[in-house]
């Protein structure tokens, strides 16, 4: 999609369709009263017979016949200075109402939000209409992308401007990453393998001169020693990989972030196999893997002048002849000895030595991302990523970041009393504890292997992807990550 931001007049201003607010009381901003006024008070009587509804972010859309603009959609604004939360309703709910127009242009930067900027603004509205333009069409032959391929903010005088462009080109690129994350997670396991994975890493790196990309063969990964990545591949036909993703935009010298990302390409849960109700969703236990791959086609947009490295654990879980058995107990990278009590716990497997291999980075932070427990959709449901560190300033930069994109998480305990659960009478640890604080003793199993460097852990199992009617991807939380990343 094609982003712009300009100053105009909106009475000039040819569009497909022109984005404006009405207050509680029915009250337009500055560009929307002289919309009304060159409309004939079209809008102001449509207001008053009440057909735009009273609830915050409810649109109604009017095609008009004569005019610079073909429609108007208006979308219902509360008291105003909005909160943060209620201008993003109306930034997605207007973005919603006009992805079957072919462009369009906003005027909802004319609002107050308290406490923000008009570059955050931009940002919001940027993202929102990012986010709704996408469509997954790849393995559909009756289905064609939305027609919206140009977006307009408006700006209400030129010193705006330079905000608005500078929220815009954040807010584009953090929807371009959630949206390329979103159609990796929405594709099949037949189609997005570990080797499938690989390519595209190959692919993004072959155009751009600041990213390069490796990756490390079952072969390569036996001689490194990574027991616990390759006991959760043995029962596929589907060799591993293990992607890294150099992004290079600061100096030499800067240490880099690394961002993990958990790739389990299909999830059958191995010999402790999955019911079969909702499997199919097990596609998008690659979700963290989705999040990395998003998260560097930011970083490209943008071109920041920091250092990322992204590394992808991928392998797809199957249960066969060869795979592994609960009971039987495998040898980390760290040299740590796991007996696997459950093959369904297989993520942090995949994880652990990778987050061994990312400190040979000498990282100024780690943070891996992984759909990874059931339990902490039951803690948080789906509106907050769990987020777990061993250091708080990464912590709070993380919950900060989560809290101006919206793309929300949520501190959860990693407390040394929840580490006994993991104590096995067979090897160092293993792959489970009980049956409570499931998303906790999780984490706390990966936290034994990143105690060299700052650390956090976010859990995405319920932010990652929709079920039921909307069922597919959600893309986060690229958000969050490319702002924290931009602060550093």
């Amino acid at each position: 999609m094609q982003f712009s931001a300009k100053v105009s007049d909106i009475t000039k201003q040819r569009s497909a369709c022109s984005i404006i607010s009405a207050d509680a009381k029915n009250g337009l901003s500055s560009s929307g009263k002289r919309l009304d006024q060159l409309t004939g008070g079209v809008i102001g009587k449509i207001l008053k017979r009440g057909d735009l509804g009273s609830k915050l972010g409810s649109t109604q859309l009017i095609n008009l016949f004569e005019g610079p603009s073909e429609r108007i959609l208006i979308v219902r604004a509360g008291k105003a200075p909005l909160t943060q939360a209620e201008f993003r309703k109306l930034a997605m709910a207007s973005a919603n109402g006009v992805k079957h127009c072919k462009d369009a242009i906003s005027y909802l930067c004319e609002l107050e939000v308290e406490g923000e900027n008009k570059a955050w603004q931009a940002q919001q509205v940027t993202m929102a209409a990012g986010l709704a333009g996408y469509r997954f069409i790849q393995c559909r032959s009756d289905a064609r992308p939305y027609p919206l391929t140009k977006f307009t903010l408006h700006a209400l005088e030129r010193k705006q401007l330079k905000a608005l462009q500078d929220g815009m080109k954040l807010g584009a690129a953090q929807a371009l990453g959630s949206n390329v994350a979103r159609e990796l997670g929405d594709l099949p396991g037949n189609i997005c393998t570990p080797s499938y994975l690989a390519a595209e890493a190959r692919k993004l790196a072959k155009k751009q001169a600041k990213l390069t990309a490796t990756v490390l063969d079952e072969k390569k990964m036996q001689s490194l020693g990574m027991g616990a990545l390759l006991s959760v591949s043995k029962g596929s036909d589907q060799p591993p990989a293990l992607i890294a993703m150099h992004y290079k935009g600061g100096k030499a010298s800067d240490k880099p972030v690394v961002l993990v990302g958990k790739g389990i390409t299909f999830d059958s849960g191995g010999i402790s196999i999955k019911p079969g109700l909702a499997m199919d969703e097990m596609k998008y236990d690659m979700g963290g893997a989705a999040c990395v791959f998003g998260v560097m086609n930011a970083l490209v947009e943008l071109q920041p002048s920091i250092n990322v490295v992204g590394l992808v654990a991928a392998a797809e879980n199957m249960p066969s002849g060869g795979a592994s058995k609960p009971g039987d107990i495998v040898t980390s990278m760290s040299g740590k000895t796991i007996e696997i009590l459950n093959t369904d716990a297989e993520g942090r497997l995949v994880l652990c030595d990778t987050l061994t291999y990312a400190g040979k980075y000498k990282p100024r932070a780690v943070i891996d991302i992984a759909t990874l427990t059931g339990a902490c959709v039951i803690a948080l449901g789906h509106h907050a990523s769990g987020l777990y560190a061993n250091n708080q300033a990464l912590a709070q930069a993380l919950l900060s970041a989560g809290e101006t994109t919206g793309d929300r998480a949520w501190q959860m305990p990693l407390w040394d009393e929840y580490q006994p659960s993991l104590d096995s009478n067979f090897a160092d640890l293993q792959n489970i504890g009980g049956r409570e604080a499931g998303s906790v003793t999780a984490a706390c199993f990966l936290s034994r292997f990143a105690r060299d460097y700052n650390w956090a852990h976010l859990d995405i199992a319920g932010s990652a992807w929709k079920s039921g009617a909307a069922k597919g991807a959600t893309g986060r939380p690229v958000p969050l990550l490319v702002e924290y990343l931009l602060g550093q």
